[in-house]
């Protein structure tokens, strides 16, 4: 695959940031596995050999009497001993590293919830009796999950919006900050008090909330650039040679503009995990018993006596922030036309 010198000094540029690049591939490696939570953290197991027949239960729900004629019709349970000896009694089953989901309720606990960490639950428990560490894998994958998709739809409604506003000026240009201004300045959290009295708070319906006004980030690195790039002779040259719009905006100015919005893009991303995170805090975010970051930060705050709660949120939510910090510096100093790869 050909790639340009230009890039290819970009890339000697990310690299020679080592702090950022190592950053990079430990975020990469947590969110890959992550991604993979049903196969890491499960109170289910893997795979089920009885009787002659395979079973998985991580991916197909099975009922309690196909393991036993003596169980009734319903989901099979299987951290009940009874399930577990009927299977082990005529097969065997493989069970993921860790033997709970993130709303699984550990049973027989040493002391009362929120238990210390051990054997069993290498993070402890909560205040609910469910496994910290489960939770904490399941939130982590959630809050990435909805800050990439966030940016991502964000980043490219504002980079239209921005590229339309810069490149036709004018009344257009005028009209668009107008608009920018006062809805900017609309009270995010009273309007999202309000939702949540009206319905229940999701993961779709807190995305679109937080879209109609995340969209604004970029709009102003972008509107810039195109004001910028607009009057530059090679644009000129193709307007005047009857080149349409959308293919000058697309071929010729928006190249230069996606320089400056790339480097925004980790921070726009760490911004998103944040507000998710805050929200849940505040207990505006997702429901009940959803895996969070946010909400293991209100628990660690409610529960002083159980200090492995505080620690936990800490150590999560500003590692994964820093490490988005240090990619976010690495890509700045690659864009930068004023650095030079190191030999």
């Amino acid at each position: 695959m050909y790639v340009s010198p230009l890039n290819r000094r970009r890339w000697a540029i990310f690299r020679a940031h080592r702090r950022g690049y190592w950053s990079l591939w430990i975020f990469l490696t947590l969110f890959a596995v992550t991604l993979f939570a049903e196969f890491l953290a499960n109170d289910r197991p893997l795979l089920i050999r009885f009787d002659g027949g395979w079973y998985v239960p991580v991916l197909h729900d099975y009922s309690e009497d196909t393991f036993g004629a003596d169980f009734l019709p319903t989901d099979a349970d299987y951290t009940e001993p009874d399930v577990q000896a009927a299977i082990e009694a005529r097969g065997w089953m493989i069970w993921p590293p860790i033997r709970y989901r993130y709303d699984s309720l550990v049973k027989r606990l040493p002391t009362p919830a929120p238990s210390p960490p051990n054997r069993r639950n290498l993070l402890g428990t909560d205040d609910q009796a469910r496994d910290v560490l489960a939770r904490t894998i399941y939130g982590f994958r959630l809050s990435v999950l909805f800050g990439f998709t966030l940016t991502a739809i964000s980043s490219v409604i504002g980079i239209a919006a921005g590229a339309i506003q810069g490149f036709r000026g004018g009344l257009v240009d005028l009209l668009f900050q107008r608009f920018i201004e006062i809805w900017s300045g609309m009270p995010q959290l009273y309007l999202l008090i309000i939702l949540g009295s009206m319905i229940t708070p999701s993961f779709w319906i807190l995305l679109v909330f937080l879209l109609l006004f995340s969209w604004m980030n970029l709009t102003g690195v972008v509107r810039a650039e195109f004001l910028r790039g607009r009057n530059l002779d090679y644009v000129r040259a193709a307007t005047a040679l009857g080149v349409s719009d959308t293919a000058v905006m697309w071929r010729h100015i928006l190249p230069n503009a996606m320089v400056a919005t790339l480097t925004f893009l980790p921070f726009t991303l760490s911004g998103s995990v944040t507000i998710l995170a805050s929200l849940d805090f505040l207990g505006f975010g997702l429901p009940p018993g959803s895996p969070s970051l946010g909400e293991l930060v209100s628990q660690g705050k409610n529960n002083l006596q159980a200090p492995w709660l505080g620690i936990t949120a800490f150590v999560v939510l500003g590692g994964l922030l820093t490490l988005l910090v240090f990619v976010g510096e690495a890509v700045r100093d690659a864009f930068d036309p004023n650095k030079t790869p190191r030999p």
